[in-house]
């Protein structure tokens, strides 16, 4: 069974605002990993994790992670 894809705008939004994937792991206390699967879509983050890479970013949880069409 394939894995579900998870599609964000984390990549985008972090780009924009000139931070590394390691930069943001670091301010949001994940590893560089993480946000690479994350901005990947092969992992979903917690609650928690979408307010903490939301709040970085300067960004809302439904302006990263809600769907596109919405």
């Amino acid at each position: 069974m394939a894995e579900a894809q998870h599609h964000n705008r984390v990549r985008g939004s972090r780009l924009e605002s000139g931070l590394t994937q390691g930069a943001l792991a670091e301010q949001v206390g994940v590893s560089r990993q993480s946000i690479n699967y994350i901005e990947q879509g092969t992992f979903a983050p917690s609650v928690y994790l979408a307010l903490r890479i939301a709040e970085v970013l300067g960004s809302t949880v439904e302006d990263l992670f809600g769907e596109e069409n919405a």
